[in-house]
């Protein structure tokens, strides 16, 4: 809600039980796109654990209109309540009553897609955070679980469908063309699992029979020309179920399991019981127009909302503070499932390059936070990487340090204690002690500390008594409001290998048996030093293996030392991320020559190097194309000083045409051999791999506008290709002057215009490209006719592409890239304060530009504060950022 008032501060500190429970509620839907009546029935308790036995009744609401409140049956009197833009309050309420609210909504005015509102003439709800107060007042915070029975009225031609959680347990005709639905949730929720959907839908149904022998009925909504796309959501949930059953031994709970897509809505999917409702962009799918990494979001986001099932819906939040213990387990349950179901190492790999991309900056920016923030105004804006991807993080340390056969134990202790109850972080880490007999108390800093710990790694041989010293020291900056940092406890697998590049056995000073060839130390003081016994020879220390812990590795590693380990090493993640430090190191110094004005050039050592990768017979297609992968352009920039993103992008332009043009035959070669070979299309691992290494290979090919590579790229078009292999050309051909360009994207937006999801790939493809007149363009793509800035993915496809994946634009020197997105920020405010909150934060980081940059981010950013009614969203990140 807009207030230009000082927003109230949110503090953990102050958790206190709610002061009222609510043993049940009959919620009554009567379903008008303007006008959507709203009954609900509370039976309700006073709390004894409260301790507030004269305390009121205090319900949230926002934007509701109030018809009638009665309680026990009897209206109350008009001075007997107080109703503001935030509450309903009763002054005195018995111990125990039903309290029946009446009120009337407005879902089709419902821009910010909170609570109940119209996406495509589809009724759909959007409860996470704090979106039921937009439906009705009630307690709207997740310790107060309640069952939920829930009758739905519509027009029968307009909603054919009427969906609530749980199982139906009545429906029947109402005369006048309209019709009803009852839906029964058997299982206590908090109220930010409640979902309705009503509309016009097809649907696919299948089934699903759990390892007790219960069948349970599986179906995907969506609008009925879609219904086609949806056949790789269903196998992936399926998956999803038989995984969840052996790995974890969770079985699903009810007799039916729902997923709906909408084309609007301002999160990826929600987990809501029983009935999830997705973003279209996660359930819809076929190869005419979806890419590879479409597909695998597909199946790695129906897995995530599934696993919820258990790691959030039968198990909740207390308060919104614990956020992660929810969804930082179940991003790392999600990530162990995608490993199982693909290449366990690449998956590892895009995990990491996902935290240091998006994470790794916002712990060294003004917006850092711990996994569990200690207060906030608006709790949309911890919906970040920060809770989610180092969450998981965490939870992966808890298991490296305990043991897999531990962490079961520990989940099972989990369920067991807390069954439909809403806990804390605290009561997680706990039955992981309690079932490993491991000390946990260190760990727990994790939850409480922000920023990303740096380890420096230094290791002394000695040759005459056989031993090796590694000395660890652990720092971590001071990040807002924690200037001072006690040590984390970190878990940092390592390996030695010896000059042949053959595995060193791993005996500890001390020990009595000689060790494996990898194992993990407890890194838990500032420094430590841990002496390995009979090295014969100097090794190479190959550290913080599948990367272990979440933290920036300083080994003082030498560029032979980085070739060895590339060459040699057992470990993928190990291996991988040589190559990543020693593409690095070149390339650094080579921004350093071009800042200075040096000529540039490109050492054979390293041009041996990928070539050797390019090589190598035995890598795996899907890695290999890991391996010969430039560090980001983002993640360069992060290792400098003062970030320049004109000399980051002539750098990265240039590394990659001088290894095309000194290994073209090796890349020509490759490129050949991934495509030569007619296959059906399929999205499994090897297929995927397979599409993956050759487009890596076309990217060096026409690298620099190389004629002979782009005759490549204009062949992809031309043909009947994949859409993964199309949207890769286009991207090729975006950042180029060639005529066919325009051509190219005025072809494939006639081709797929009806499409809104390939229609987005369109925005976004041009949105990112990194020209000199990049404003410009997305200045006409804002104009666009298809342009809807009610639809966040469209907003995300064009604003949101522009401002985190195009730098030289958005930070264009001139300042009209800040000037663009600042505008439009302002405006997405009054519309929709969550994806404008988002938008907002690409101006956190003005810190690490130069003055002049620095200057025009700042004045964007008070621009934002100074608009009238700016929403709680956008200011708390504005005021961070400013003041960060």
């Amino acid at each position: 809600m807009a207030n230009d008032a000082a927003p109230q501060v949110i503090r953990r500190e102050d958790y206190r039980p709610p002061a009222f429970l609510i043993e049940q509620v009959e919620l009554g839907f009567v379903l008008e796109p303007s006008a959507t009546r709203v009954t609900s029935r509370l039976h309700l308790r006073r709390n004894p654990e409260a301790g507030t036995p004269d305390a009121p009744l205090v319900l949230d609401g926002q934007a509701l209109t109030l018809d009638g409140i009665a309680l026990d049956g009897r209206e109350i009197a008009a001075d007997a309540y107080a109703v503001d833009d935030e509450s309903l309050t009763v002054a005195a309420m018995p111990d125990t009553g039903v309290l029946e609210v009446r009120t009337t909504i407005d879902p089709k005015a419902n821009t910010a897609l909170e609570g109940l509102y119209l996406s495509n003439g589809v009724f759909c709800t959007q409860c996470e955070a704090e979106g039921f107060r937009r439906i009705t007042y009630f307690p709207d915070r997740p310790d107060v679980m309640t069952r939920y029975t829930v009758r739905i009225e519509a027009d029968k031609a307009a909603c054919p469908v009427m969906l609530s959680n749980g199982n139906p347990i009545d429906r029947g005709e109402l005369g006048g063309g309209r019709h009803f639905a009852v839906w029964q949730d058997p299982h206590p929720k908090p109220c930010y699992l409640f979902a309705l959907v009503a509309g016009d839908l097809g649907v696919v149904r299948d089934g699903f029979t759990t390892r007790s022998g219960r069948k349970v009925d599986l179906r995907i909504y969506t609008e009925h020309d879609k219904v086609d796309q949806c056949d790789h959501a269903m196998v992936s949930l399926k998956k999803s179920m038989k995984w969840d059953e052996d790995v974890f031994g969770l079985e699903y709970d009810l007799d039916i399991f729902m997923i709906v897509a909408v084309s609007d809505f301002n999160m990826g999917a929600m987990e809501n019981k029983g009935l999830n409702i997705f973003n279209t962009k996660y359930i819809l799918a076929k190869p005419e127009t979806a890419t590879d990494a479409d597909y695998q979001g597909i199946e790695r986001v129906v897995a995530h909302e599934y696993f919820h099932n258990w790691t959030g819906d039968r198990v909740t939040c207390r308060d919104w503070f614990q956020l992660t213990l929810k969804e930082g387990l179940t991003v790392f349950r999600d990530q162990q499932f995608s490993g199982d179901m693909n290449d366990a190492a690449v998956q590892r790999i895009t995990d990491v390059r996902r935290l240091r991309s998006a994470q790794f900056p916002e712990d060294a920016g003004p917006l850092a936070h711990p996994i569990r923030p200690d207060s906030y105004i608006e709790i949309n804006n911890f919906y970040t990487t920060t809770v989610y991807e180092k969450g998981a993080e965490v939870i992966r340390m808890i298991h490296t340090l305990i043991g897999p056969k531990n962490f079961r134990r520990g989940m099972d202790l989990y369920f067991e204690r807390f069954d439909n109850q809403a806990v804390t972080c605290e009561d997680f880490v706990k039955a992981m002690e309690d079932a490993s007999g491991r000390d946990l108390g260190q760990f727990r800093r994790w939850y409480a500390q922000a920023g990303t710990p740096r380890i420096e790694a230094r290791g002394r041989h000695d040759e005459t008594g056989r031993r090796y010293t590694l000395t660890l020291r652990q720092t971590c900056p001071p990040t807002p409001g924690q200037p001072e940092k006690e040590p984390f406890h970190l878990p940092v697998a390592l390996g030695l290998l010896d000059p042949a590049g053959q595995p060193v056995p791993l005996r500890l000073e001390g020990e009595n048996t000689e060790g494996a060839t990898s194992r993990v130390l407890d890194l838990t003081e500032l420094e430590q030093t841990f002496v390995f016994e009979n090295v014969p020879s100097a090794p190479v220390p190959s550290l913080l293996r599948g990367f272990s812990a979440p933290a920036i590795l300083d080994a003082g590693y030498r560029d032979a030392e980085l070739r060895h380990l590339l060459a040699h090493d057992t470990d993928p993640f190990a291996r991988w991320e040589a190559g990543q430090t020693l593409a690095l190191h070149v390339m650094l110094a080579l921004i350093a020559d071009a800042q200075a004005g040096r000529p540039l050039a490109l050492s054979p050592g390293v041009i041996e190097a990928f070539g050797e990768v390019l090589d190598d017979q035995a890598v795996a297609p899907a890695f290999k194309a890991q391996m010969l992968a430039l560090p980001a352009q983002s993640y360069l920039g992060e290792q400098m000083a003062v970030i320049d993103p004109d000399a980051v992008l002539a750098v990265h332009r240039f590394v990659r045409k001088a290894l095309a043009d000194a290994l073209r035959p090796h890349f020509r070669t490759l490129y050949d051999a991934m495509t030569g070979e007619a296959r059906a299309f399929s999205v499994d691992a090897d297929a995927i791999g397979r599409r993956s290494l050759a487009l890596t290979a076309l990217g060096y090919l026409s690298a620099g506008g190389n004629e002979d590579g782009m005759v490549l790229v204009l062949d992809l078009l031309a043909k009947r290709a994949t859409m993964t292999e199309v949207i890769a050309a286009l991207a090729i051909l975006s950042e180029t002057e060639r005529p066919e360009r325009t051509e190219a994207f005025e072809a494939f937006h006639a081709k797929w215009r009806h499409d809104a999801l390939v229609t987005d790939k369109w925005f976004g493809l041009q949105a990112m490209a990194q020209v000199s007149d990049s404003v410009e363009r997305t200045e006409a793509l804002l104009r666009h006719p298809d342009y809807v800035a009610t639809n966040p993915n469209r907003v995300r496809s064009v604003l949101g592409a522009f401002a985190a994946g195009n730098p030289t634009g958005f930070h264009r020197e001139d300042g009209k890239g800040y000037a663009l997105v600042g505008r439009e920020i302002r405006e997405l405010d009054g519309m929709n304060p969550q994806v404008a909150a988002r938008m907002t934060q690409s101006f956190g980081r003005w810190r690490r530009y130069d003055a002049g940059r620095q200057e025009r981010m700042q004045a964007e950013l008070r621009a934002i504060l100074a608009k009238p009614g700016l929403s709680r969203d956008v200011r708390e990140i504005a005021q961070k950022s400013l003041e960060g």
